[in-house]
């Protein structure tokens, strides 16, 4: 147990460098049209061909760490997505080729979603876990601000190619650092470890309960993140540099966000009835950004900064307890299943909700969108939760990798 901080900072910076990558492509828009000739529509698809790779790949990868445990699959995950957005950025041309293969390295990079997440199930007790969740879940903010940051510089300096050297580089990283220094938690042996192999969606709803009211949660948190800087320009005429920072601010106040719900969670020994609460929250603050909308412009901006940070809080709450309830030989694929539902929800919100606000307004939108936090509170399982207690104790294996 010396060591779980250690642990943290591993899959911690494992998850920096995946996120670069995964959530940096975007940014690299500009330079995909301007240096390689592609058509909007062309560089989108490239843009977003890791995160479908992502999805795709993060239930398997579950269950080959549920099988071989974290550390080799965690560097081998993220060695192989590096390797093949360097080899992309030295050789690789024509549509087809870049989607794919950057499709590819989105599958590879999910080993950490699942991995670094199973680190902290196996390496924390639970008086410390929802703290430790939490701060492994604000390395996709900060994987994602940095690539935000750094990304359009270089490319535009520098060219695509180039650019992509720099998430190369910290997944590369990364992965060294894993396979050297990284530890698989302890694990549960005879029968004990029989009666952690069943399916924990076995004659219990409870799991699939969370998958469901986690999926429900992404929607209010999309509608912020997605329309957020939008609204601050198109509504209100604020120049885009200004409202980026006002944005960059909220996200920054959002990270804050997970670790305080995280330590809430752990001093309330609970995580499922802060994460209802916060359910509850996310619905008053679009109704809120509604009303704000409807009748004055202080009160939305408002509604945006708090919906930055009380929608995004609940992510590690859920996390947590996914592991928790799933046990450690089923983490990963819960874990997976998770973020797999989680992705899907995050893809169709900004479109279907785009339209909506096209067709109705902003207020009108968000007051619709406001049925999926509802319904969220009602679908999280508060009575079936489990937190266990720490890590199991174990006779054999010692963990030590």
């Amino acid at each position: 147990m010396r060591n779980r901080w250690l642990m943290l900072g591993l899959g911690w910076f494992a998850q920096v460098g995946s996120c670069s990558f995964l959530y940096g492509m975007p940014s690299l828009i500009p330079a995909l049209r301007s240096q390689e000739g592609l058509a909007l529509s062309g560089a989108g698809v490239v843009a977003a061909a890791p995160l479908v790779g992502l999805t795709i790949g993060l239930i398997p990868w579950g269950a080959v760490v549920d099988r071989f445990g974290e550390r080799y699959p965690l560097a081998l995950g993220l060695g192989v997505s590096g390797l093949l957005v360097l080899y992309v950025a030295a050789a690789v041309h024509g549509l087809t080729a870049l989607t794919v293969l950057l499709g590819v390295a989105g599958a590879a990079a999910a080993s950490v979603n699942a991995a670094s997440g199973k680190l902290v199930l196996g390496w924390f007790a639970a008086a410390e876990r929802g703290r430790a969740m939490a701060l492994r879940q604000t390395a996709q903010p900060v994987g994602a601000a940095l690539a935000s940051l750094g990304l359009p510089m270089l490319g535009a300096a520098w060219g695509f190619r180039l650019a992509l050297v720099f998430p190369a580089f910290f997944s590369v990283l990364g992965a060294a650092f894993v396979a050297v220094f990284a530890r698989d938690p302890a694990r549960p042996v005879g029968a004990q470890r029989a009666r952690r192999s069943r399916s924990p969606y076995r004659g219990s709803p409870v799991l699939a309960r969370l998958h469901a009211a986690s999926t429900l949660l992404v929607v209010p948190q999309f509608a912020i993140s997605a329309f957020a800087l939008e609204y601050l320009v198109r509504e209100h005429g604020w120049a885009p540099q200004f409202a980026g920072v006002v944005v960059a601010g909220f996200q920054l106040a959002g990270a804050f966000g997970r670790i305080g719900a995280g330590w809430w969670s752990d001093l309330a020994g609970s995580r499922l009835r802060p994460m209802r609460l916060l359910a509850v929250a996310s619905a008053g603050v679009l109704l809120l950004f509604a009303l704000g909308d409807a009748w004055t412009p202080w009160l939305a901006i408002l509604a945006l900064g708090l919906g930055a940070v009380l929608t995004v809080a609940d992510n590690g709450l859920a996390f947590a307890s996914v592991a928790e309830l799933a046990g450690p030989d089923w983490a990963g694929r819960a874990l997976g299943t998770q973020n797999a539902a989680q992705n899907v929800s995050a893809a169709l919100t900004p479109p279907l909700l785009g339209a909506l606000i096209g067709a109705t307004g902003y207020g009108t939108a968000f007051v619709i969108a406001t049925v999926f936090p509802l319904l969220a509170i009602v679908v999280t399982p508060v009575s079936g939760e489990r937190m266990t207690a720490g890590p199991e104790p174990v006779s054999g294996r010692s963990g030590t990798g």
